[in-house]
């Protein structure tokens, strides 16, 4: 099964818990900002895939593709190299928390949990519109043998719009 979506605006990654410290206890949270984004994840999957839901011992890859805006000061020269991805974005949030925030967002929606996921590719560029493009399939045994993990061959199902995959 493979399923495409995309979160419009800027990329965002999973922030740090808040603690909060009461007379006898400390409180932890998620900040607001993380929280939203979380929801709309959750909102842009369920709108552009449906229910379409991996099974509980199927081993999934994420495929993730953040395209950040492009700065509106920047000068029409290094505008073109961004856009043809000679220059690429090095900045905040890392990978690693836009990762983490789309696959936590996705836990009991497309899988069980994100410990379900056996390969992982995130990609950054910039583009005119910022977004987060996220691809979900089932993983493959190899990059040469064309089967699942549970050895059975690999289907060719999207949800969303194909402008979405791509």
């Amino acid at each position: 099964m493979k399923v495409c979506f995309s979160i419009l605006g800027e990329p965002q990654g999973k922030g740090r818990p808040r603690f909060v410290r009461n007379s006898t206890y400390v409180r932890t949270y998620t900040p607001e900002k993380t929280a939203t984004y979380e929801n709309l994840v959750k909102l842009e999957y369920e709108r552009q895939c449906g229910g379409a839901r991996f099974r509980d011992d199927e081993c999934v890859e994420l495929i993730i593709n953040a395209f950040y805006g492009i700065p509106k000061s920047t000068s029409k020269r290094k505008r073109e190299l961004m856009l043809g991805e000679a220059i690429r974005p090095i900045k905040k949030p890392d990978v690693d928390n836009v990762t983490k925030i789309i696959a936590d967002s996705l836990n009991d929606i497309a899988y069980k949990d994100d410990a379900q996921i056996v390969d992982s590719t995130v990609r950054k560029f910039y583009s005119d519109m910022p977004r987060v493009q996220v691809i979900i399939q089932t993983a493959r045994n190899s990059v040469h043998d064309g089967k699942n993990c549970d050895g059975s061959d690999c289907e060719k199902e999207f949800c969303g719009t194909e402008d979405s995959c791509e």
